[in-house]
C-alpha cells in the first residue's frame, strides 16, 4: 500500500487527557491530515476540557460518552469509524503521521496486526523504575509482542477476529495473543513514545492492574505460555553481568508486590477498576 494513500480509521479513547492528547494530535495531524486518515477521539467520562482541546483540531472528529470506560470508548469509535482498517492509539502516547502510514502499509499478506517500536522517555523517572523497565524491555515476549505500546493497527480481517473475542481488561495483550507470529509484526523504523510511571508507587499501581488483567486472561485460557515471564529468562539476564543483577532483583520484587496487591481484586473478580498512573501523564518541559 502506498503511504500517500494509506486509509484507516484512527480511534483514540481519552479520559481526562487534556494535557497529553494535544501532543498526540499535533503529531498525527502535522501540517495536513490526509483524507485517508479518519481520526476519531472518544472522550469518555471526562471531567476536564479534553473534548474542547480535541475540537481545536478541525480535522479530528470528536465524540463524548458519559461513562468512563476505555472499552465503551473503543466500541463507540468502532461504531463511528469509516474504514475497516483500524488504528487504536492511547491518548497518553505520541506517534506521528508518517509512522501511522508505515504501520498501515505493513498490513500485507498474512500480516493482520502491527505495532510500532517503543521508545520510553525516562526523564524524571526514578532509578528503580528505570531498572524495572531495563529488564522488562529485554524480555522475549515484550520485544516481540504488540502489547505495552499504546498503538496497534489492525486490517479489516484482523479487526473482525478481535470483535469475536471476549472483552477483557488487558485489551492490548488480548490483541497480541489473538494472532500467530506470522500474522503480527512490530514494524522496524516506526516509533511510539511512551512515558512510564515516574515513581515506584506509581509503577506498582500500573503493575497491579496488569497482574489483575493477566489473571483474567489466564482464567479464560486466553494467554499463551510464551507471553509469561519465565524464571529462566530472568536468571540468564541476571548472570549476564554484575550490573544486571540489581535490576533483575528490583524487577522480581515489583512482580511479587504487584501479585500481592492484585490478589484481593482477583478474588473479588474485579476486572473493571482501572488503576491509573497519573505521573506518566505529566507533560515534560
Amino acid at each position: 500500500m502506498n503511504q500517500e494513500c494509506a486509509v484507516a480509521s484512527v480511534i483514540i479513547p481519552a479520559h481526562n487527557e487534556s494535557h497529553g492528547l494535544p501532543r498526540l494530535l499535533e503529531a498525527i495531524v502535522a501540517d495536513r491530515l490526509p483524507e485517508g486518515l479518519d481520526v476519531i477521539v472518544v472522550c469518555n467520562g471526562c471531567t476536564d476540557d479534553t473534548a474542547e482541546r480535541a475540537r481545536g483540531f478541525s480535522a479530528v472528529r470528536v465524540f463524548e460518552i458519559d461513562i468512563a470506560s476505555k472499552r465503551a470508548a473503543i466500541a463507540e469509535g468502532d461504531r463511528r469509524a469509516k474504514h475497516p482498517t483500524r488504528a487504536y492509539i492511547d491518548a497518553d502516547v505520541v506517534i506521528d503521521q508518517e509512522a501511522i502510514n508505515r504501520l498501515i502499509a505493513a498490513l500485507e499478506g498474512p500480516v493482520l496486526a502491527v505495532a510500532p517500536e517503543r521508545r520510553l522517555d525516562r526523564r524524571r523517572v526514578s532509578r528503580c523504575v528505570c531498572w524495572y523497565y531495563d529488564v522488562w524491555e529485554r524480555l522475549p515476549q515484550v520485544e516481540s509482542g504488540l502489547f505495552g505500546r499504546g498503538v496497534v493497527v489492525l486490517s479489516g480481517q484482523g479487526h473482525a477476529r478481535i470483535r469475536s473475542l471476549p472483552q477483557v481488561m488487558s485489551d492490548d495483550l488480548l490483541v497480541s495473543e489473538a494472532f500467530d507470529e506470522n500474522e503480527r509484526r512490530v514494524v522496524p523504523g516506526t516509533k511510539v513514545t511512551i512515558w512510564p510511571p515516574r515513581t515506584l508507587s506509581d509503577l506498582l499501581r500500573r503493575r497491579i492492574r496488569v497482574v489483575t488483567g493477566n489473571a483474567e486472561m489466564d482464567a479464560r485460557n486466553l494467554r499463551k505460555a510464551g507471553s509469561k515471564t519465565s524464571s529462566r529468562s530472568l536468571l540468564v539476564m541476571a548472570s549476564s553481568s554484575r550490573r544486571q543483577l540489581p535490576k533483575v532483583i528490583v524487577f522480581a520484587l515489583v512482580g511479587i508486590v504487584a501479585k500481592v496487591g492484585a490478589s484481593l481484586r482477583i478474588r473479588r473478580g474485579d476486572f473493571e477498576t482501572w488503576m491509573r498512573d497519573e505521573s506518566s501523564r505529566l507533560v515534560n518541559d
